[in-house]
């Protein structure tokens, strides 16, 4: 078993207890901030490591792994500079997902989609000419018109997409006389959400037109006098919207890489707090969110703006999904930063991860699919975070040429320091202790971001598997649930494939999560959590994993007080068919023998049925079919066996001489039963075999599970 330690979890129960007594976390020493977290993450693995062995998991508890280990860390670290000296790590300039609550970006799998009310805007931007001549008469005072849930970004609006797909019309508004160019297919939905109460479709608008149309920006004469292009985009649709998507390089991913393809650099628009910079004309100081998450009143800044300059022809509101952090819950912005990635393209990262998928098995099978889709469309990795706990890119970087230093010398003292010191040695020692005396300490910068904690996580294999005797690499099992496909599973396949060109694992397992009874994620505000402390405390911790065994894993399941109580009398007939075969051999000692074809028919049946059922439940247990092997255990207990074979055997057990074939031969079967019923329920009921293995064999020091 292991333990991640790092990352924003941690620093923020850290920052709630320093606000809560008046505490600037800026002001506390970066080393003494560190401590208190890695006492934190020690506390919580000593806490997590009794409830775990509470539920009966098998582990060496007395020696797991946690990626705040020093050697841990030092392996991490290797891991990191093997992507410094392979040329796949680089400094580059994009727009990332931005927590403004906790001041860093964000990886996908850090990522949480809530419901969230935007405010949306219908913009015109005038046509300012076509293929460099002035707009023809057609299009003469004519508006391309799009439409946008994040008014906040119009400052950064350097294009307009539109999709070669899509019918466009020239529409005038019968009230105002204006013109405007619509996705035909979105025209009547304009007409409705806009307000518009009359206009009439002038004519078709060829695509080839607008290949050639440049617009000004709709605040044109107030500072924002570039040129806006259209250019194609393949993401444009005819589903909502306008037809045409504002492009604003520094604040979404297809916005930046359109904006690259065409030579257009994003703009830098806001700061780290989501505040508008002094060089953004009308809007400097204004702000997207608040610290604590909350809606600025950039927004509203940006639409009197536009309602000024008479460019706004409409604006709403749309509740729908939007990117929050999975830790403060708090809504994300994309905003273009400076940040450190591994590139996907260099050294063939992207097709090494994805010929490794095909060599691994994944159960269910489905989960290849959707491993792949996201290897396929995911952008460069973003591995730098504004933080302070965690593990440093422990890296330096020219101060004139910007270049990466390259020294196997230097990279080996950073990991023999951080093998000693742990991770704070970056954070206490000077440059010149890692540079030696081949280099100036004054000619490098050291890069002081915390690296991304599934990098920690994706490494994995390289501290624990490879670094432990016992082990062999690449493991046989990687399991957690779905939502790893994008987490640990991912940074895993990764980093591996990104150091030694395999996957770190032979099979993945995933699994759904537990949901409250409505289909909910359980909350304590909601009042829908069931604990499982509280059931354990209750009914035990066998109930957990009989319920858990009895459903289809793969799925999500809903809790309820109702399957408590299901899988609670399911254990109680398991266990009175325990009950049964312990009480008819507690004085069963080493017999002759019984010839099998000497035995009655209904014994015969019996052994038959345990031959049969020793194939079915070996294959479930090989394939990982939990469910299908409980469920045929069970059925054999309470059908076969206390429905059948121990109600008619009952007479023969108490009744005929201790000595009379019948008897031995049902006595006979029943030992057989319990040497087999016994192995095949120990990885499900762990305890309660335990139990039952040593009430029989009292003296004995093995147990069943050996």
């Amino acid at each position: 078993p292991g333990w991640d330690c790092h990352g924003l979890p941690i620093e923020w129960m850290i920052e709630e207890k320093y606000r809560k007594a008046g505490k600037n976390k800026d002001e506390v020493p970066i080393v003494e901030f560190r401590r208190e977290c890695r006492e934190f993450a020690a506390h919580w693995i000593d806490v997590q490591r009794e409830q775990f062995k509470r539920l009966g998991v098998l582990g060496d508890w007395d020696n797991p792994y946690t990626t705040m280990a020093f050697d841990a860390e030092a392996q991490i670290v290797r891991e990191f500079l093997k992507f410094v000296m392979n040329g796949g790590l680089y400094r580059g300039s994009k727009p990332v997902m931005w927590s403004v609550v906790e001041r860093t970006a964000l990886a996908e799998a850090e990522v949480e989609y809530h419901d969230h009310v935007s405010n949306t805007i219908w913009v015109k931007f005038p046509i300012r000419s076509i293929s460099g001549d002035p707009a023809t008469d057609q299009l003469k005072d004519a508006f391309i018109v799009i439409w946008t849930t994040t008014p906040w970004t119009m400052p950064g609006n350097r294009a307009i997409a539109y999709s070669e797909k899509i019918s466009y019309g020239l529409y005038e508004v019968a009230a105002t006389g204006e013109k405007l160019v619509i996705a035909d297919p979105l025209a009547a939905q304009v007409e409705r959400d806009a307000g518009i109460t009359e206009w009439r479709r002038l004519a078709d608008i060829p695509i080839a037109t607008l290949a050639q149309t440049v617009c000004d920006h709709p605040l044109h004469d107030a500072g924002y006098s570039h040129a806006v292009p259209l250019l194609p985009g393949d993401f444009v649709t005819d589903e909502t919207g306008t037809g045409f998507v504002h492009i604003a390089p520094g604040h979404g991913t297809d916005d930046f890489e359109l904006g690259m393809r065409h030579g257009i650099e994003p703009a830098f628009t806001i700061d780290e707090d989501s505040v508008y910079l002094d060089t953004v004309p009308l809007f400097a100081g204004k702000r997207v969110l608040k610290p604590n998450g909350k809606r600025g009143d950039a927004d509203e800044a940006v639409m009197a703006a536009l309602r000024a300059a008479g460019r706004l022809l409409a604006n709403g509101k749309l509740e729908h999904q939007y990117p929050c952090s999975w830790r403060s819950k708090a809504p994300l912005i994309f905003r273009n930063t400076p940040q450190w990635f591994v590139s996907m393209e260099t050294n063939d990262l992207r097709d090494k991860a994805l010929a490794a998928i095909d060599e691994v098995q994944w159960v269910p099978g489905r989960g290849r699919a959707r491993i792949r889709g996201m290897i396929e469309n995911r952008p460069d990795w973003v591995l730098s975070r504004q933080r302070a706990w965690g593990v440093p890119l422990t890296c330096f970087v020219h101060r004139k040429s910007g270049e990466l230093l390259r020294d196997a010398q230097v990279n080996e003292r950073i990991a023999t320091a951080i093998t000693e010191e742990g991770c704070d040695a970056w954070f206490t020692r000077d440059a010149a202790s890692f540079l030696g005396d081949a280099y100036d300490a004054d000619d490098y910068e050291m890069v002081s971001d915390i690296l991304d904690v599934w990098f920690d996580s994706g490494s994995t294999h390289a501290f624990v598997l490879e670094n432990r005797p016992d082990l062999h690499s690449p493991a046989d099992l990687y399991l957690e649930g779905s939502d790893q496909h994008r987490g640990w599973f991912h940074s895993s396949l990764l980093e591996s494939c990104g150091t030694r060109g395999h996957a770190p694992y032979k099979a993945v397992l995933t699994h759904g999560f537990v949901l409250a009874d409505d289909g909910r994620k359980m909350s304590k505000s909601l009042g829908n959590a069931i604990l499982p402390q509280k059931v354990i405390e209750q009914s035990g911790a066998e109930i957990l994993r009989l319920m858990t065994a009895s459903i289809d894993y793969v799925d999500d399941m809903r809790i309820s007080q109702e399957l408590i109580k299901t899988s609670t009398d399911a254990y109680r007939k398991l266990r009175n068919t325990m009950r049964f075969l312990l009480g008819n051999l507690s004085d069963v000692t080493a017999d002759t023998p019984l010839n099998y074809h000497d035995m009655p028919e209904l014994e015969r049946w019996v052994l038959h049925r345990l031959h049969s059922l020793d194939r079915v439940v070996r294959e479930a247990y090989h394939d990982y079919d939990f469910n299908r092997a409980f469920n045929a255990l069970f059925n054999f207990c309470t059908v076969d066996l206390s429905a059948f074979y121990f109600d008619i055997r009952k007479d023969a057990l108490y009744c005929d001489a201790a000595t009379a074939p019948r008897r031995r031969a049902t006595r006979a079967v029943l030992d057989e039963l319990f040497s087999c019923l016994t192995a095949w329920f120990a990885p499900v009921l762990s305890f309660t075999m335990e139990e039952v293995w040593l009430t029989r064999f009292p003296g004995e020091t093995e147990s069943v599970h050996l």
